[in-house]
């Protein structure tokens, strides 16, 4: 739930034909929420296993509306010039992390791919408090690219979301983009989001 801040973050309401990218389309729960609370996005997914796409269709009602290419997330970066308002990446879990995914590289590449003020976010699926984790390893790379980039720990679980901004503040951002919310347990839980936000510092 907490990655559909990001649209919010984008702005997506204002906008006219938005578009929203998920790097690692999994079961599609991230396209069909967007669907549900941002009816006017236009949602395209990637995921390298078809398998994933065909359960997704089968069990967890993935729309057709969707359309998902059977490629890694990276090579599609490659192969495309499209910019997009919102970018995630869901291609993590737990201390599983592709290598391609996870580089200065692909962060920039994603940014290039990005709206002026267009967000990134990125499940990554794991937190912890100890010094010197993983995570602080990807999220510094992140933060080598991105000029403002802020983490939130989901609540009752081991995931921690992470938005980097293009050229506009996230958080400054959701506060912003709150006030067009008609949608009263969707704005409830921007709100929960944008107490939870800690802007993350590089070292």
């Amino acid at each position: 739930d907490y990655a559909m801040a990001a649209p919010v973050m984008a702005g997506v309401m204002e906008k006219e034909d938005p578009q929203i990218l998920v790097l690692g389309m999994g079961t599609g729960t991230f396209a069909s929420q967007c669907e549900k609370y941002f009816p006017d996005v236009s949602i395209e997914g990637v995921e390298i296993d078809q398998k994933i796409t065909d359960l997704a269709h089968e069990y967890f009602e993935l729309s057709d509306n969707v359309p998902v290419t059977t490629y890694d997330g990276r090579a599609y970066l490659q192969a495309v010039d499209k910019k997009y308002d919102v970018i995630m990446v869901d291609a993590y879990q737990d201390i599983t992390i592709p290598f391609q995914m996870s580089s200065v590289e692909f962060f920039t590449m994603v940014k290039e791919h990005l709206t002026d003020d267009g967000i990134m976010v990125v499940n990554m699926n794991m937190h912890t408090d100890e010094e010197g984790n993983i995570n602080d390893y990807l999220s510094d790379t992140i933060a080598a690219v991105f000029p403002d980039v802020y983490t939130a720990d989901v609540k009752n679980t081991t995931n921690r979301e992470l938005f980097a901004g293009n050229g506009q503040d996230p958080s400054v951002k959701l506060k912003e983009g709150m006030d067009g919310i008609s949608d009263a347990r969707l704005k409830s839980m921007m709100r929960e989001i944008s107490r939870d936000l800690i802007r993350y510092e590089r070292g």
